[in-house]
């Protein structure tokens, strides 16, 4: 039990004073923070407040302008002179390794299988043993209750599948950080609970999880911590169990009573 709070402890994602900015219009504005591993952090706010454009730059999308990203201790960019200085394309495709990303629309490639779109990067991009890839896959697809679908195609999917299929192929690197964009956007209620499950076992195996949502009861469901963002700024953030009860900002009470239909 020792070992595992000491995993629970180790931070695998940084960022310092990050800067962005799309035709001079300011997005990011000095935005730091740490995730650790087994945390489910919540990154909430209004639209146009920053926060997909942040994930982008977290999962290399995006290049910040100024500003510094370590991921378990690697620096995808530093900070000189006010600028972020990227590593190297190779290094950075390292790096990265260690990010998975599911995106709000999932991103199936629609011409592949649901076998074939796990294995894709895993032997294209990354070279890995066709079969090796394969058995990887299967395995993952066993663990989202997919395995009858390894043949089928995406528009034979419900939603809710195409969700972990997409989670599958993320996990297929057997990332440390998992970032999704509006995991519940395209999913019925009752598909929700099946998915928040499945994100606290990627933290229970202490990998870190990173949530952008508007869906404020799912925020409140999974997460351990909340950071909430507002003209490109991180303007609060606290414990995921009491921050939407015990909020210190006006703004941010505000924002959670009207997301809950009692502001």
């Amino acid at each position: 039990m020792p070992t595992m709070n000491n995993k629970e402890e180790k931070i695998v994602l940084e960022g310092n004073g990050l800067v962005k900015a799309f035709q001079r219009n300011p997005v990011l504005k000095s935005v730091s923070f740490q995730v650790k591993t087994g945390e489910i952090v919540a990154i909430i706010g209004r639209s146009g407040a920053g926060k997909t454009t942040l994930l982008r730059c977290i999962n290399g999308l995006e290049f910040c302008d100024s500003g510094s990203i370590e991921i378990d201790g690697f620096p995808i960019c530093k900070d000189v002179n006010g600028k972020s200085v990227y590593a190297s394309q190779q290094e950075r495709r390292q790096i990265r390794k260690n990010v998975g990303m599911v995106f709000q629309n999932f991103n199936l490639f629609p011409h592949l299988s649901v076998l074939k779109n796990i294995t894709a990067s895993l032997i294209k991009v990354y070279g890995m043993d066709k079969q090796e890839a394969n058995e990887r896959a299967m395995k993952l697809l066993e663990k989202m209750d997919l395995a009858e679908k390894a043949e089928a195609y995406p528009f034979q999917l419900s939603g809710g599948q195409k969700q972990r299929v997409a989670i599958a192929r993320a996990c297929a690197l057997n990332p440390q950080i998992m970032c999704f964009d509006e995991p519940t956007s395209a999913l019925d209620p009752e598909l929700r609970e099946g998915i928040a499950k499945i994100i606290e076992d990627l933290a229970k195996s202490q990998m870190a999880v990173l949530i952008i949502t508007h869906d404020m009861a799912f925020a409140k469901r999974v997460a351990t911590r909340v950071i909430f963002m507002e003209e490109g700024r991180i303007l609060e953030e606290g414990d995921g169990k009491g921050f939407f009860n015990q909020a210190e900002s006006e703004r941010v009470k505000k924002f959670i009573g009207t997301s809950f239909g009692h502001g």
